[in-house]
């Protein structure tokens, strides 16, 4: 009941938040159920997977005794597992016109399995417990996301998928939290926390089996059967923007490194999890203001902006001494999150025929994961063979360069292309 209230008096503060510029189109407008419900589900699971995530490079490299090359290895094989089920999951939720099933089986998998990181005994049982979990959130993923762009008007996407991001990344500051008062109380118990994740996961499955509703109607083509055929149908602006996208996420490496880096760079275990947490704080404050700017002024300028945030915090990273340098990084960090995440989204929803939409965003996270994939198993071999510094300067170079191809990029200027309606901005 409690994080109930704390959603609804979240949506109530983004609903008075001046604007930057010309008033909404439709004033008064507030977030409906399944947004808010959502983003309740988000929180949740986030608090669940982020008492994990920010202990388990550690716990590779110290209590199992990984390489970074084989922290590379799981992320990537785990990113990879993400992005073709995102695809699957997104095509048939349009195929079968339903949402919930898709989203209550991936979240249901996932919170099945993750506590289960507490039995492992080796690096390659977290592998395949990483991509069991992984497989669970890409079959959630696109159908959540399809969900939430058909629950809210054109107009306002960039404010619901911002909400929604804020309140993953609240999720991220709590699960965080609540690892370091564990380990505070009971030093180096990280099975112990593995194990708790269970209880808000739980309370997940829950909240998706009596929350949410499906929108009726929503999926008017159902010749539209294959991927290919998705493929063949979405807007050429959209096709090039995936391959630009792809571009940035080539030097996407896994947040694990940057975890690792900071224990290298002399943070105690127990600050590990406050650095995440601290980090989500920033992503959770700037999700929604970007998610209203990107409404008014366009989707394109931001994503300029934070891939170059991105690609100064790798460089940056890759000359940082000092304890103190991961804070004021990884603050830096949660910018370029709140400047994207929530705007990517948005951006695919804009680009997506209505009947398509579940497969556009399994494209594009397909496209994501992919790069994600190399990325990662990159990144580790570079770190490896080179060192820390040489794979932080390949990330940054790789963001710059999706950078500078996106502000030459010419995207389409509609927002909802089988509507007609036009935004300025892009």
């Amino acid at each position: 009941m409690r994080f109930i209230i704390v959603i609804l008096f979240f949506n109530n503060m983004t609903s008075i938040i001046p604007p930057p510029a010309p008033p909404d189109r439709t004033p008064g407008f507030r977030l409906p159920r399944n947004v808010l419900v959502l983003g309740g589900i988000s929180l949740l699971n986030d608090t669940a997977s982020e008492m994990i995530y920010p202990l388990l490079p550690i716990f590779l490299t110290q209590t199992l005794g990984a390489s970074a090359a084989s922290l590379g290895l799981i992320e990537g094989v785990a990113e990879s597992a993400v992005s073709l089920f995102k695809l699957f999951s997104g095509y048939l939720s349009d195929r079968l016109h339903r949402r919930k099933i898709w989203i209550g089986v991936g979240y249901a998998v996932s919170n099945a399995v993750r506590p289960l990181i507490a039995l492992a005994g080796s690096w390659p049982a977290v592998l395949a417990l990483r991509f069991a979990d992984r497989i669970g959130k890409g079959l959630r993923t696109s159908p959540r996301d399809a969900l939430v762009a058909e629950s809210v008007p054109p107009e306002h996407r960039g404010r619901a998928f911002g909400f929604h991001r804020a309140m993953d990344h609240l999720g991220a500051v709590i699960g965080p939290l609540l690892a370091a008062l564990i380990l505070w109380r009971l030093p180096d118990r990280l099975r112990l926390i593995f194990f708790l994740s269970a209880i808000p996961g739980a309370l997940v499955v829950l909240l998706v089996a009596r929350g949410l509703r499906e929108i009726p109607g929503t999926v008017r083509d159902s010749r539209v059967f294959q991927p290919l055929e998705a493929w063949r149908a979405v807007p050429t602006g959209f096709k090039r923007y995936l391959g630009v996208l792809l571009l940035f996420n080539l030097g996407n490496a896994s947040d694990a490194f940057l975890l690792l880096k900071a224990r290298q760079l002399g943070l105690p275990v127990l600050a590990l999890p406050l650095l995440w947490s601290f980090h989500h704080v920033v992503k959770s404050a700037t999700s929604v203001p970007s998610g209203l700017w990107s409404d008014r002024w366009g989707r394109k300028r931001l994503l300029i902006a934070g891939w170059g945030i991105y690609a100064a915090v790798y460089g940056l990273f890759a000359v940082a001494r000092g304890d103190w340098a991961p804070w004021a990084l990884m603050g830096v960090y949660g910018v370029f999150f709140g400047l994207t995440e929530g705007v990517e989204r948005a951006l695919m929803a804009d680009l997506a025929p209505a009947a398509l939409r579940g497969s556009v965003f399994g494209l594009y996270h397909m496209t994501v994961g992919f790069g994600s994939l190399l990325a990662s198993v990159a990144f580790g071999l570079v770190w490896k063979w080179r060192g820390d510094a040489a794979a932080f300067r390949l990330g940054a170079f790789m963001a710059l360069s999706a950078a500078v191809a996106l502000a030459f990029l010419k995207l389409p200027s509609g927002g909802e292309p089988q509507t007609g309606e036009r935004r300025p901005g892009l």
